[in-house]
Parts: C-alpha cells; structure tokens; sequence
C-alpha cells in the first residue's frame, strides 16, 4: 500500500464531466516518526460548494470547519517506533476529543482503539462510528495499519 495517496479530483467543464487534477497528496505531514498524514480534501458548508477547494492546515489533531467535513489518509506506526508509551493507570498519551462524527475505515494492518474505558482490536475491512468521544490509537503489532476517516461537523 502506498505511504502516499494519489488524489483524483473530478469537476465540470463547458458542461462535461472532466478531471481537474491528478496528483500525489502534496498536504503531508508526519508529526512522529512513522505517522504519516495526508489532508486529501475538507469542506466548510452543506450544502457543501462543489465548485470550491478548502486548503486545509495539516495538523496532527484535525479541526474540522464549522458546519463542514475533513478527509484524511493515516499512516500509523507500531507504538514502539513512536517512543510512545501509557504508563499503567493513566490515560493514552495520543488521547483526544474532537467535536466530530467520524467514519473510520481500517484499510491495512490492525490497531487498537482505546477509549476512557475498554479498548478493542480493529483490522482490515473493520469500520468505526466515532461520535464525539475520547479516544487514541495504538498499534501493537510490527507493521504500519492504514486508515480512511471522514470527520463532519457535530455538536454535543
């Protein structure tokens, strides 16, 4: 699998359908070693614009645009090249909240989705349904897992 996405972006043009770009993601961060970001596209407003591209600000935690959606490629390394460890009896170190509704899907490797309490094991093909809550990413296993997430806009 490819570390980096290729992008195709479709659109219209004197009335025909056409594609407008066909590109390798150049919005690409790796905030730890090994944890590769690509921001494939965002919008900010629904009905969304589909004329309009929102240049999106790669950062490791995703601040979704009021009233829009985020589409983001993740590259998550095994936990022990990170440097990253949960000391027993506190909370993941990569714990976060965002005010999103997210449709995750794991498309290569496995790794576990840790909440505030319980974790369970995801591999390829799994989806998640993450409403709003606390939560962190650890991969156990020796090889990357790959994941697709789509953050829309939400409200508690």
């Amino acid at each position: 699998m490819k570390t980096i996405p290729r992008r195709i972006v479709t659109g219209i043009k004197n009335g025909k359908s056409i594609i407008e770009k066909d590109e390798i993601v150049s919005n690409v961060s790796e905030h730890f070693p090994g944890l590769i970001i690509s921001d494939i596209w965002s919008t900010d407003s629904m009905p969304v614009q589909l004329s309009e591209e929102k240049i999106i600000e790669n950062t490791a935690f995703p601040h979704t645009p009021k009233n829009g959606t985020y589409f983001r490629y993740v590259q998550i390394p095994p936990d022990k090249n990170l440097g990253i460890t949960a000391a027993v009896g506190q909370p993941h170190p990569l714990m976060h909240q965002t005010a999103t509704l997210d449709y995750i899907v794991i498309l290569s490797g496995e790794i576990y989705l840790i909440m505030d309490e319980g974790e369970t094991l995801l591999q390829a093909g799994d989806i998640v349904i993450q409403r709003g809550t606390n939560h962190a990413w650890s991969n156990k296993s020796d090889e990357p897992c790959i994941q697709l997430a789509v953050l829309v806009d939400a409200s508690f």
